[in-house]
């Protein structure tokens, strides 16, 4: 089959301040607290913003790792493309493969919350029913799609407009918390509680897992790294710029929710929380910003899972890996246009399955575990890639033993013990998805594994 992968993507569309943007919008701020910080309080409780202080902290050696690797090969593949050369090819198929099952879950997940938030907004009586849900979610799956298709610019011109409503409307809801409920919290708040000391080991690791789906995302930036000026060093500081901010924004509503909000309140919020902040701060219909804000982060976050899932196959497909028909790029936009008509399948059977649940709820949850045991599994192999590979170079002063090797493979040894912790804690749906999904990498494995192996030899 002749294809027209020779022409590449569109080298150089995009700068650093775009691929800061790109990593803040796949972390998704109000989209991930929307979804997970009730979650994570009940889990927590007054602990929560230091949870994600210290997974945060957790994940800068992933994102140390993801720099350094890039600057030694700027490949829209990422980890599946460094865990390969650096390990196996059969390691880095499977990293890459959890990264396809992720995106491919997320658009369940991705699409629901995005669908809710237009309900809400337009009918809000048909917000909890999930036939009206799911058919208002394929809707944005389809319309962000097509944006992709059309081309990298005309994403990232939608993605800076979307990104930067979301960002001010958080930031003014947490500076006016601040400023309104200071005095009178609703949960008192002390220093202490950000003491490593607080936290026992079981509920230290009961948190993490949520956590980590919080910060899910900011490597979209090097999946576009061979679309981007300076593809060896801008989506790497792009993604550490990102995490930056998010981690601000993640611990900044964090302690917002229980500054305002009881346990009840809380709890009742469910999925809703930012707009349940934002109801106590200000007058309808003010309030309804943090639905829009909600609804714009989640179609953003969209757009970044369906371009790292296109830009993954487009690797494989070039690589021979994967069919090369997943690496065929649209003439005129340069775009992978066939994994992204494959993503959009999918996510369009995944939603009508989700249909039959009993509620958003439950799907909400099931799906936002499976993403966090995927994504544990491949952030970790790139850890340890970047460990292994730069071994020597660790050696050589303090600095490059702590960013090159001890960071990124204590983070790696962290995301993976959290995985297989959680397993047990999964229901049978969350552990066929999280599992199940990384085992089905070996149908296509074994049936492009002669032509991978002498790709790589």
């Amino acid at each position: 089959m002749k294809t027209n992968v020779q022409t590449g993507l569109k080298s150089g569309a995009l700068g650093l301040s775009e691929s800061v943007i790109m990593g803040v919008a796949g972390t998704a701020p109000a989209f991930s607290i929307a979804a997970t910080t009730a979650t994570l309080i009940a889990a927590v409780g007054n602990l929560s913003p230091a949870s994600l202080l210290y997974c945060g902290l957790i994940m800068f050696g992933v994102t140390f790792a993801y720099m350094h690797l890039n600057r030694l090969n700027p490949n829209a593949g990422a980890s599946y493309a460094w865990v390969g050369a650096i390990f196996h090819p059969v390691l880095g198929f499977l990293a890459g493969w959890a990264l396809l099952v992720a995106s491919a879950v997320f658009m369940v997940s991705g699409t629901i919350p995005a669908a809710t938030a237009t309900l809400t907004l337009f009918s809000p009586e048909l917000a909890s029913e999930p036939t009206a849900v799911t058919a208002v979610a394929a809707g944005w799956l389809l319309l962000v799609s097509a944006v992709i298709v059309k081309g990298i610019k005309p994403t990232s011109y939608s993605q800076i407009v979307m990104t930067g409503i979301e960002v001010a409307v958080l930031v003014a809801v947490v500076l006016v918390a601040f400023i309104k409920y200071g005095a009178h919290p609703a949960h008192a708040f002390s220093l202490a509680l950000f003491s490593p000391a607080s936290f026992t080991p079981q509920l230290f690791a009961t948190g993490a897992l949520t956590a980590l789906f919080f910060f899910w995302g900011w490597d979209v930036t090097v999946n576009l790294n061979e679309e981007t000026r300076d593809s060896a060093r801008a989506p790497g500081l792009g993604a550490l710029l990102a995490m930056l901010i998010v981690l601000a924004l993640f611990m900044g509503f964090a302690a917002v929710t229980l500054l305002v909000l009881t346990d009840q309140e809380i709890q009742q919020s469910s999925t809703n929380v930012v707009f349940a902040v934002a109801n106590k701060l200000f007058p309808k219909p003010w309030s309804y910003v943090a639905i829009i804000a909600v609804m714009l982060s989640t179609v953003g976050t969209l757009e970044t899972s369906i371009l790292q899932f296109t830009r993954t196959m487009y690797a494989k497909g070039r690589d021979g890996t994967l069919h090369p028909r997943y690496a065929v790029l649209h003439k005129t936009w340069q775009t992978p246009w066939i994994a992204t008509a494959v993503i959009t399948s999918l996510g369009l059977v995944f939603l009508f399955l989700s249909s039959y649940f009993s509620s958003v709820n439950e799907i909400i949850k099931d799906s936002v575990n499976a993403i966090g045991f995927q994504v544990a599994f491949y952030y970790g192999l790139a850890g340890f890639a970047c460990a292994w590979h730069f071994r020597r170079d660790a050696l050589k002063s303090p600095f490059n033993m702590v960013v090159l090797m001890l960071w990124p493979v204590l983070s790696a040894v962290f995301l993976w013990f959290i995985a297989i912790y959680s397993v047990p804690t999964f229901d049978l749906t969350t552990n066929v998805v999280g599992l199940g999904g990384i085992a089905a990498g070996a149908v296509p494995l074994l049936l492009n594994r002669r032509k991978a192996l002498r790709q790589h030899a």
